[in-house]
């Protein structure tokens, strides 16, 4: 009875140990289980690894959307372009059209004032020279006549000279005059001194008696220096020399070669113009002892 026993002792605390162990091992599964469902906790460096990843499709998508509109503003720009060189394009036609129409018609009008000139006479050439004269203002050269009037320089020697005997006669107030290298229509000296008061050139104005000496020293002297004129008019010059220089009749022509280097002057364009002087060689001639005084001056 006792073997009975202890044999049925035995089994129930096995069972009592699997019991045990079972409890136990239910235990940590359920402390697993528990733990398993609490939410993870993210490490710095899981949060900044994150962050970095958002910012890059950030930044990506940012540099998509300016390349979509770097692309688009290209293309309105291409497009703008193209309107623009359609419109030059376009205006350069009808420019080169207009310049070409404009040609043609310079070239038709010529060459019917060709045709005109082909079949004018030495009359109506000469008239053709006069009109020229009357429209011009200043001295114009054989030459620079030939240009404007497509005549031959021949021809237009040969028409001042018919010119010239034109207005020879007396009951003419005007006459071709030869100045400075060129020929100029002008009136006679004897008629325009009695309306040069009214008609005279506004700059010329009256020159007094010493500006006149003073000039006509430089003209005949020249080139002279202040103290070369002072020497024959025996007075201070410095007044007389700047009327002279503002009207523009005399100016600087060089210095001379002796201490203090003085300025030297000379007469001008205008000056020859002013009274109807081909050159310095039309001067009216000194008398003997005016020249002496001159040369002494010298």
């Amino acid at each position: 009875m006792q073997e009975e026993a202890g044999s049925l002792n035995q089994p129930m605390d096995e069972t009592a140990s699997d019991n045990k162990e079972n409890q136990e091992t239910s235990g940590e599964v359920k402390a697993v289980t528990k733990k398993s469902k609490e939410p993870k906790i993210p490490t710095v460096a899981q949060v900044v690894e994150q962050e970095a990843a958002t910012l890059t499709e950030e930044e990506k998508s940012l540099k998509e959307n300016e390349a979509v509109r770097d692309l688009e503003k290209k293309t309105e720009e291409q497009k703008e372009a193209a309107v623009e060189q359609k419109a030059v394009a376009e205006q350069n036609s009808v420019t080169e059209q207009a310049e070409k129409e404009e040609k043609e018609a310079l070239a038709q009008e010529d060459s019917e004032l060709d045709e005109k000139r082909a079949s004018l006479t030495l009359d109506k050439e000469t008239t053709l020279l006069e009109t020229v004269l009357f429209l011009e203002s200043e001295p114009q050269s054989e030459e620079t006549l030939s240009k404007i009037t497509k005549l031959s320089e021949d021809v237009i020697r040969e028409c001042i000279e018919r010119l010239k005997d034109k207005y020879s006669s007396p009951d003419s107030g005007i006459e071709i005059s030869k100045i400075i290298g060129g020929w100029l229509m002008v009136p006679k000296k004897e008629y325009f001194d009695l309306v040069k008061e009214r008609y005279g050139k506004r700059n010329e104005g009256r020159l007094s008696r010493a500006a006149i000496e003073t000039l006509s020293i430089i003209a005949y002297s020249q080139p002279c220096s202040r103290a070369d004129i002072e020497s024959i008019r025996h007075v201070n010059v410095d007044n007389m020399m700047r009327i002279l220089l503002d009207r523009n009749f005399i100016k600087e022509v060089g210095k001379k070669d002796v201490p203090g280097k003085p300025v030297l002057y000379g007469t001008t364009k205008e000056f020859l113009e002013f009274f109807h002087l081909n050159s310095l060689a039309d001067l009216p001639q000194l008398e003997e002892k005016d020249s002496e005084v001159f040369d002494l001056a010298r």
